[in-house]
């Protein structure tokens, strides 16, 4: 707990004098609103009655010079002005608590959204890999308002309970102990109830907080995958999904409901027995002539004042635990090491002679992806990789861009060690097109340009025709202005692979990685795009994996994977001559191309037999 304070203090920094502002602010609007009981114990005891005046001697020097009593009662019109100016104080003052708290709680969630912004870009791969984003979505925005919310209404209030307790207590001891001590009853019962509240609700916060986290995976995944959805027919098992958890949120947030309800139920009915207590022992006492009639009305102003700021302790405990629990979740986000950028200073020129010298790797299961992997690849040279589903052709080309970390062995870049080499500089100069790829929801010219900062129109012109979708672009009703729409759902999936690509070659790198990147595209695309990419880059170092023999042949290297571990390496002559994977790919492949061939030159056939019969 003290670390999550620790973590919230933090975050307060800058606007602490605001806060501070705030607290005196709401001190001296209850300052005003303890005096206006006061005014009028003195205009009923003393100015209309016969009590003698109570009150600093300056105050009483200062009545005495404008006429004393006499004038008052001929006057009683300035008790209602003082009235009057005492409730405007206590409303600028209470604008001011409002603004203040405002501004300082809207720049604490900015910051801290901000900073979480700024974390979450720079974690390592793996962790985005592996969390739910509905979840994290829901701890930058609903967690935060939690935190915002609490410092906003409720922190203030807490001083508010204690300028209240620290005026109050001391008046009313000094005019009647017995009326105090019949006052103060049911406070420590109160605080003591709201303590035990707070345990209570902060266990069940918690829980309905982590199950709106779920909710809201669910949601995102079923948007972003809607398609998917609908292509199968999910819809019914998707929405039993959405409603079982929906479910489980509701019943949860039900629990947190009867709880409020009993606290404010139990809390309400103690005040107001206290209330009707003080009331019916300062009516006796009043009528006994044991207090005066202005101190009968003080007391009866001054334990509401008292008992509601130390009921609403419930609540701003309520939104303690809740702001707690939030903290709680966000701070787990913090406490996720960011990946370092700097593991080497190396940041000289990278021309893109790479070896892989017995390199092995495995996720956090421990089970090996790479077993000693070891090959070389001179500058400009394109290296293919082959595999099947699980052999892993990624995993070797995410180590090389240092989105993963190898365990065992050595990656050398120009005679220079992989973790040497400054990783932001290393990006910089590996350029790649994952699997996946994704798209913003902007327009085709802005999903292209993104890669460079200040990019040139005729760039993104020229990175689009080798990607072969300049040509598809200028079809669309707004060209390069068109809405892709969000993970660009409103292109097919081989013109999201090309405007993938076409971003990647906006920018030189001198290594160009393809994770199977043209195999939603047509083979006389793929040759067209490959023939664009060895003219224009025939000096970079280019990695190609793909499950295509045509992609595949013209590379050359080509590395063969299978469970892990490199089981053939060499030409596409080589290979096909050698028993193995890659050439039973290749005779299957080939078998169909000739098949399919074969099927076309007999439609040709028959429709020239039938042309000449009819002629």
């Amino acid at each position: 707990m003290l670390k999550r304070v620790k973590l919230l203090l933090s975050f307060m920094k800058g606007n602490r004098a605001q806060y501070g502002g705030a607290i005196i602010a709401v001190g001296l609007a209850t300052l005003s609103s303890l005096l206006i009981p006061l005014i009028i114990r003195i205009v009923i005891d003393s100015v209309i009655g016969d009590t003698s005046m109570q009150m600093p001697g300056w105050i009483l020097s200062f009545f005495q010079y404008i006429g004393g009593k006499s004038f008052l009662a001929k006057n009683l019109w300035i008790g209602g002005i003082a009235i009057v100016a005492l409730t405007i104080l206590r409303g600028m003052f209470l604008f001011l608590k409002g603004k203040w708290s405002a501004i300082a709680s809207e720049s604490f969630a900015r910051r801290m959204r901000e900073q979480l912004f700024d974390h979450l870009q720079y974690l390592p791969h793996d962790y985005h890999v592996k969390v739910q984003t509905g979840d994290l979505i829901q701890r930058c925005t609903s967690d935060v308002e939690t935190i915002r919310r609490f410092l906003a209404i409720q922190f203030i209030e807490v001083g508010r309970a204690f300028f209240m307790v620290g005026a109050v207590l001391p008046i009313m001891f000094v005019l009647d102990v017995r009326m105090t001590i019949v006052s103060m009853i049911v406070v420590p019962l109160i605080f003591g109830f709201a303590i035990v509240f707070f345990l209570k609700v902060k266990s069940a916060f918690k829980v309905s907080d982590e199950t709106e986290g779920k909710l809201s995976s669910i949601l995102q995944e079923n948007l972003s995958g809607v398609r998917v959805v609908r292509a199968f027919a999910r819809q019914a098992y998707e929405i039993d999904k959405f409603d079982h958890i929906n479910g489980q949120f509701r019943d949860l947030t039900y629990r947190l409901i009867r709880l409020l309800a009993w606290y404010w139920g139990i809390s309400d009915f103690m005040c107001l027995m206290q209330i009707g207590t003080v009331i019916l022992l300062g009516t006796y006492l009043a009528s006994q002539g044991m207090i005066s009639l202005g101190t009968f009305f003080l007391f009866s102003s001054y334990v509401g004042m008292l008992l509601w700021p130390v009921r609403q302790m419930g609540r701003i405990l309520t939104d303690l635990g809740k702001a707690l629990v939030a903290l709680g979740r966000i701070q787990e986000i913090f406490n996720e090491p960011v990946e370092d950028m700097k593991i080497g200073a190396h940041r000289g020129s990278i021309k893109g002679n790479i070896e892989f010298k017995n390199v092995s790797f495995a996720y956090d299961d421990g089970k090996k992806i790479l077993k000693n992997i070891s090959f070389s690849v001179q500058q400009g040279q394109t290296v293919a990789i082959l595999g099947p589903t699980g052999s892993g052709k990624s995993s070797l080309v995410y180590l090389l861009s240092g989105l993963y970390d190898y365990d065992e062995g050595s990656i050398e870049i120009d005679g220079v060690e992989l973790r040497d080499i400054d990783r932001k500089w290393l990006r910089e100069h590996v350029g790649i097109v994952l699997q996946e790829p994704f798209l913003f929801s902007r327009t085709v010219k802005e999903n292209i340009g993104l890669a460079k900062k200040d990019v040139r129109e005729t760039e993104i012109v020229e990175a689009a025709r080798i990607a072969a979708i300049h040509d598809v672009v200028l079809e669309f009703d707004k060209g390069y202005e068109t809405p892709v729409g969000e993970r660009g759902v409103t292109l097919s999936g081989g013109q999201k692979q090309r405007v993938a690509l076409a971003r990647m070659l906006i920018k030189h790198y001198p290594i160009l990685v393809f994770d199977d990147t043209l195999s939603a595209v047509d083979t006389e695309t793929d040759a067209a795009i490959r023939k664009a990419l060895k003219k224009r880059s025939n000096k970079a170092t280019t990695f190609i994996i793909s499950h295509r023999i045509t992609t595949l042949s013209d590379a050359d290297i080509i590395l063969v994977l299978e469970n892990g571990k490199l089981t053939q390496s060499g030409t596409h002559e080589k290979l096909i001559r050698q028993r193995g994977l890659y050439k039973r790919i290749w005779s299957l492949q080939s078998a169909l191309e000739e098949e399919l061939d074969g099927d076309g030159e007999h439609e040709r056939t028959s429709g020239e037999f039938i042309t000449k019969r009819k002629g």
